[in-house]
């Protein structure tokens, strides 16, 4: 037996039709029954005297939204006291002012004293115009309302729980949005309350137990308890270490300390816990989130029905490992101790992860064959991810040697001194390279990417969230184990982590408390989707790979077909293939552009005209919808330009500062295009394709960033670090070096130390 209120009733919920609760937030958009219970503080303004309009109309769009997507909406609302004691309040000072003005003849409104008000007179005054409100916001979507209050006997009585039972379900079938109260008109006075300023407000916590009880008896899937608070935190909100719990399981309330309610309402956050819990025990799912925060109250209910990280999600399944937040504060120590080894001891764990790759192959491409297969199957994956999805004897073989080569570069690169300064007598300042923290690698159908992003981690000494494309998961995680049994080498293990749990990308990209710097690695729209779901982290890459090949008049013959095809045909996925080529006008008709278009047809590529190439020929290719396109396949545009300076202005256009290229002969005009072209890689009669960290010479890399800020171009160890300042002074301080001061300012540059070139 549990209570509501003061009366008991048998917890035993009528059997539902789709069993337990959601383990997972992902699951959440399957809900077909929703309840959504609106504390006080939500619908309340916050001088607790009316309703909060704005917010109100807002929660109406997203619930109408629903509705109108097939679900079946409730709504349990607060809100009647307050607009009653806002009616009430007019009502008292229209007529004390009459009085005033009838006996003193003057109006001092400001001298009046507003009585107490009662509560359930202000609750009567306010059920018809709350409803009211309520109907015409929802008829703005087409979408009829129906109000529903009910008192504790509605549920201690058999008969008029089935009646309450029976309605809900008519207006559900009919399409009705239900507004369900507690008629506190009627109900039983509460407790004085004091910081209520003026009015005892007594719906709040009983509307948390009555949305429980109403979830479980109509056997909804979800309960969404919106309030003042983002959530459920393990300890009081505002307090130095609060934190948000993202999932809270049953038995955990005893580690957690509840602070005070909100500001208004009888309800806390105990309360609503204890409701939650109760739901989610009949086979309801429950969030608790923030209702009333203007930067995310336009979108939460839509959000959480979505499976976005928004409140904390109550769930009876308990995962095997570490939340995400753990792995990120795990990534972080591990990162800080990483750091903090010898650089001969972060090489030897890189050389050993090199050597594991080559003396575990057949287990990795045993693992590698699982995903082709389970991908082939599926038939998900278009030919080139599944080209990049394969591993072999050859790339395992490259990797290991990419590894030692970042191994045998990175002996300095942390701590490293770049700049010297004495200030002043025994005052010396140092600006020495540091790691950039904790990084995020998100990465499609490239399981090679995990062991050259670790290596290049741990050579800069960063901690590492890594999460692969499912469709890689048995390579992932094979070489993640590798990649932890050598951390282990040193006792760093946790310093790289692969993210396993159903975590949405969009909600990784919120954790900017834990996370300094996101790497996408993959095709365009992940690139892009990720730079618009960051929320205060700064992304490093490129949305897209638009690369050019500029053949010049100058061009040499035998130079033009081979590095076009090396740029187009050597791996056409690949974010440095060529795509657009630009031809100069002049070698139209000539043999040499038969060349071009000869080697093209005789490699399967498919080709699209640009809208000057087309206007040159009688029966042009189809001619190209945009001159922005990454092709990804065996396909490019062409385009005939009439100078160098009309293709470094295409290429500005239409390029994405990614690699572009010029074939020619002249000096001169090589160097114009190199000057000019503000690309991230800018090469002269050599292929796109060298555009990479491991052609660089930088042993691998994390990615080609295309941004004008840190690292440009493909990023190796160096583009994963930042700086610090070191000042060494004695007893120094500001006021000695003002004008009249004992100490003069020298700013002289001092000796850099040697680095280390073994």
């Amino acid at each position: 037996v549990r209570y509501w209120s003061n009366i008991p009733f048998i917890t035993m919920p009528l059997s539902r039709a789709h069993g337990k609760s959601f383990a997972h937030r992902s699951e959440l958009k399957h809900a077909k029954r929703i309840v959504v219970k609106l504390g006080s503080a939500v619908v309340t303004r916050g001088d607790e005297c009316g309703l909060a309009l704005g917010r109100l109309a807002s929660i109406v769009e997203q619930v109408s939204m629903l509705q109108n997507q097939g679900r079946e909406m409730m709504i349990v609302t607060s809100g009647a006291v307050a607009f009653g004691k806002q009616r009430l309040r007019h009502e008292i000072l229209l007529s004390q002012s009459v009085r005033q003005a009838l006996h003193s003849g003057q109006n001092q409104l400001k001298d009046m004293a507003i009585p107490v008000l009662e509560a359930r007179a202000c609750a009567a005054a306010g059920q018809s115009g709350l409803m009211a409100l309520y109907e015409a916001m929802f008829t703005q979507y087409s979408i009829c309302a129906a109000q529903i209050l009910v008192t504790n006997l509605d549920f201690h009585d058999e008969q008029k729980r089935r009646n309450l039972n029976g309605t809900l379900h008519e207006l559900l079938r009919m399409n009705i949005v239900p507004i369900i109260n507690t008629n506190d008109a009627v109900v039983p006075p509460p407790e004085p309350n004091s910081d209520l300023q003026g009015v005892n407000v007594i719906s709040v916590k009983d509307n948390d137990s009555l949305a429980a009880r109403l979830a479980v008896e109509m056997k909804t899937d979800l309960l969404i308890v919106l309030s003042d608070v983002e959530g459920l935190f393990d300890s009081p909100p505002g307090s130095d270490d609060a934190k948000l719990i993202d999932i809270f399981y049953p038995g955990d309330q005893q580690s957690v300390t509840f602070g005070t309610k909100s500001r208004v309402g009888m309800g806390g956050m105990e309360a609503k816990v204890k409701a939650a819990l109760w739901a989610l025990q009949g086979g309801t799912s429950v969030v608790i989130a923030n209702g009333t925060h203007p930067k995310i109250s336009g979108h939460v209910i839509t959000d959480i029905v979505e499976g976005k990280k928004v409140g904390t999600f109550f769930s009876e399944v308990k995962p095997a490992g570490p939340t995400v937040e753990q792995q990120g504060e795990m990534a972080r120590a591990g990162g800080r101790a990483l750091a903090a080894l010898q650089p001969e001891q972060r090489a030897e764990i890189i050389y050993r992860l090199a050597d594991l790759l080559t003396d575990q192959r057949e287990e990795i491409l045993l693992a590698n064959k699982k995903d082709l297969e389970e991908a082939e199957s599926k038939g998900r994956l278009a030919l080139p991810l599944l080209k990049r999805l394969s591993l072999s004897t050859s790339k395992l073989n490259s990797l290991a040697i990419g590894l030692r080569q970042i191994a045998a570069s990175s002996q300095d690169s942390v701590g490293r001194v770049i700049r010297r300064t004495r200030i002043a007598k025994d005052l010396d300042l140092e600006q020495v390279t540091v790691p950039i923290g904790v990084l995020l690698v998100i990465f499609e159908s490239r399981p090679d990417c995990l062991p050259q992003v670790s290596a290049l981690a741990i050579a800069s000494g960063n901690g590492l969230l890594l999460k692969g494309g499912k469709e890689a998961a048995h390579s992932n995680q094979i070489l993640h184990h590798l990649t932890q049994e050598a951390l282990s080498l040193h006792g760093v293990k946790d310093a790289v982590q692969l993210v396993n749990t159903r975590e949405e990308v969009e909600d990784l990209c919120r954790l900017d408390k834990l996370i300094d710097l996101i790497i996408p690695r993959g095709s365009s729209q992940l690139v892009r989707n990720i730079q618009k779901a960051a929320k205060g982290i700064p992304v490093m890459g490129h949305s897209e790979g638009i690369c050019h090949v500029y053949v010049d008049t100058d061009a040499s013959v035998e130079k033009v077909t081979r590095i076009i095809r090396d740029s187009k045909c050597e791996y056409p996925a690949a974010c440095n293939a060529l795509e657009t080529l630009l031809i100069h006008r002049d070698l139209l008709r000539t043999p040499l552009f038969d060349q071009i278009i000869d080697m093209l047809r005789v490699e399967q590529v498919k080709i699209h005209a640009g809208p000057k190439f087309a206007s040159y020929l009688t029966f042009s290719p189809s001619e190209v919808k945009s001159l922005r396109t990454e092709y990804g396949d065996l396909e490019c545009c062409i385009e005939v330009v009439d100078s160098v300076q009309e293709a470094v202005e295409h290429i500005h256009k239409y390029g994405s500062s990614h690699t572009d290229v010029i074939i020619t002969e002249n000096e001169k005009t090589a160097e114009f295009f190199l000057q000019h072209v503000d690309s991230a890689c800018v090469f002269w009669n050599a292929s796109t394709r060298f555009s990479d960290g491991y052609r660089f010479g930088l042993g691998a890399e994390v990615g080609i960033s295309t941004s004008r800020i840190h690292a440009r171009g493909p990023v190796g160890i160096e583009g994963l670090l930042t700086t610090k300042w070191l000042l060494r002074g004695d007893n120094h301080v500001v006021s000695d070096f003002s004008e009249h001061g004992s100490m003069k300012y020298l700013h002289e540059s001092l000796p850099l130390p040697q680095r280390n070139t073994n």
